[in-house]
């Protein structure tokens, strides 16, 4: 006879590495499915997952639904933003959605996660919770491990799939309970409390609502606005300048036709990318301006490449010239 399986999701936090321990530990079978939206972290979080995973005995799937995600989602949510530009209920009710279709598959009995009661406010409060189940048809599929013995018994509670009597009853913003949980079952390296979704942030939402406002969002847009100083030039190009070593690094391997590489010439500066549609104001500018982020001479001509087509001009007088067309 085959065992129990269930899906988790899995953020690669300490919540949802509990939530499949506590389910693990009865004999259940776990795949973790780690859901990329494209939106998550600018850290490559690959390894830590898979630690995480290891540790408690789940199997780690990377489930990619950037595609879905902008077209069922992000720009049209049902119910709404938060604080930024994060369409949370929404969202995790997609997760939920592609999870139950994994089950479907793989054939496995429920979905667990790691969501905790009130731990955060608006997308974890008991009615926002059931607003998801609701929204991605998983009512008494899913578990929630970590605050069941405060919510109403799942299918597989009800089945004798899972022991309730040996689940958590958290709820709040106190972590001392997860702190405990991670002790006994001696888990390492697992992350603090923090990071998460870029959408949830005022910087990245400002500058997704600079991009929406000029071009239409796709997909292999996303890396351009996950990195580097970002301008809007008076004739409406985009201007992307790295900030630091790895900043330039992430920037000169994007590849999006509707972006140009631009480089400096004989000396050290910043990775930058330009709109491809730039007027030749605007690219004349966005060479000073590239040229005022490098260490340079007053009045001395120096050479800046637009993929490899090369063009003299100065720095800027000031830095505070740019801060006209700064967007963060």
């Amino acid at each position: 006879m085959s065992k129990t399986k269930a899906i988790a999701l899995f953020s690669g936090g300490l919540d949802s590495t509990l939530a499949m321990k506590l389910i693990i530990d009865q004999g259940i079978d776990v795949i973790a499915c780690n859901i990329n939206t494209g939106f998550g972290s600018t850290k490559d979080r690959y390894e830590h997952m898979k630690s995480m995973c290891d540790q408690v005995g789940a199997e780690l799937r990377i489930i990619d639904i950037q595609s879905e995600y902008l077209q069922d989602v992000l720009f049209s949510p049902k119910y709404g933003y938060g604080k930024h530009f994060n369409p949370c209920i929404d969202c995790h009710a997609k997760m939920f959605e592609v999870a139950k279709r994994i089950m479907a598959d793989e054939g496995a009995s429920f979905l667990i996660s790691g969501e905790v009661l009130g731990q955060r406010p608006m997308s974890q409060n008991k009615d926002a919770l059931q607003t998801v189940l609701n929204h991605s048809n998983c009512d008494g599929l899913l578990l929630r491990p970590m605050s069941a013995k405060l919510l109403a018994p799942t299918i597989a509670e009800q089945e004798g799939l899972v022991d309730r009597e040996k689940l958590e009853g958290i709820t709040g913003r106190n972590r001392e309970r997860q702190f405990e949980l991670a002790t006994e079952f001696g888990l390492k390296d697992f992350e603090s409390p923090g990071g998460g979704c870029l959408l949830t942030d005022a910087n990245f939402a400002t500058k997704m609502r600079d991009f929406i406002a000029h071009d239409t969002f796709e997909i292999k847009d996303i890396p351009v606005l996950k990195y580097g100083r970002h301008l809007r030039l008076p004739d409406g190009a985009k201007l992307v300048v790295g900030r630091n070593k790895e900043e330039n690094e992430k920037l000169q391997e994007i590849v999006n036709d509707k972006f140009i590489h631009v480089r400096t010439v004989g000396i050290p500066g910043p990775h930058s990318l330009l709109s491809k549609n730039a007027t030749q104001d605007d690219r004349a500018l966005a060479a000073r301006v590239v040229l005022t982020y490098c260490k340079t001479k007053e009045n001395e001509q120096y050479t800046v490449s637009f993929d490899h087509e090369g063009s003299q001009t100065s720095a800027l007088a000031s830095r505070d010239e740019i801060k006209p067309f700064t967007i963060l």
